[in-house]
């Protein structure tokens, strides 16, 4: 296995195993994925984290730093899933994806390394106050069945702006709520977070079950 500690929800026999990294500023022990990941096993799914290296390091007691350059944060994801694949897990029931920075690395990986899907959970299409600088070159021709549940307040990419995107046809969209990037809701709403979390994760039990049904 991994030299990096994973943590692990869920049992190699589950229907379907999800690797999920985290955000650029979020450990993988966040409250965000701790939440999700224990809705994503109550379904009967087996989710798996891990931290890329720079992550790892804060973990250990380093000062705070930037996310790795993205070739590190990719070599990363490669050896998660050579690890997984390595050990048995057949690639027909693996999904890939994560948080923000972890979703974006999982999409520039999952048609490489022939995974059964890919899961966002609030994709970073642009820095925020930049729409011009967009980050969906390789998703206008992603051929890995996708989900990216977005918030509908979320500054890295609106309802809007992404209405006006050419991705590809194989990314579904689930709109949160007013939640912004972490699906946090407005207290006027109606609605609170748990009940944003709990969309999400359902939204991607929903996908991963119609993704693996077919699979031996």
């Amino acid at each position: 296995m991994s030299q990096t500690p994973w943590q692990i929800d869920g049992s190699a026999d589950a229907r379907c195993t999800l690797v999920l990294a985290h955000g650029a500023g979020q450990d993988m022990r966040s409250a965000f994925l701790d939440t999700i990941a224990a809705a994503l096993f109550a379904d009967g799914l087996r989710v798996i984290r891990f931290r890329f290296p720079y992550m790892a390091q804060m973990a250990a007691g380093a000062a705070r730093r930037p996310p790795d350059p993205q070739a590190v944060l990719l070599a990363a994801w490669n050896r998660v899933i050579d690890d997984l694949l390595g050990a048995g897990t057949d690639p027909r029931r693996l999904l890939i994806g994560g948080k923000s920075l972890g979703g974006r690395m999982a999409s520039l990986v999952a048609g490489p390394r022939g995974v059964a899907g890919l899961v966002c959970l609030g994709y970073p299409f642009h820095p925020p106050g930049r729409p011009e600088r967009l980050r969906i070159e390789h998703l206008r021709e992603l051929s890995v069945p996708t989900l990216i549940c977005q918030g509908t307040r979320d500054p890295f990419g609106t309802p809007g702006e992404v209405a006006g995107y050419a991705l590809s046809t194989m990314i579904r969209l689930v709109w949160i709520e007013d939640g912004e990037h972490s699906f946090r809701p407005r207290k006027g709403s109606g609605r609170t977070w748990e009940d944003n979390l709990r969309a999400a994760a359902s939204a991607v039990a929903d996908f991963a079950s119609a993704l693996t049904r077919g699979a031996p």
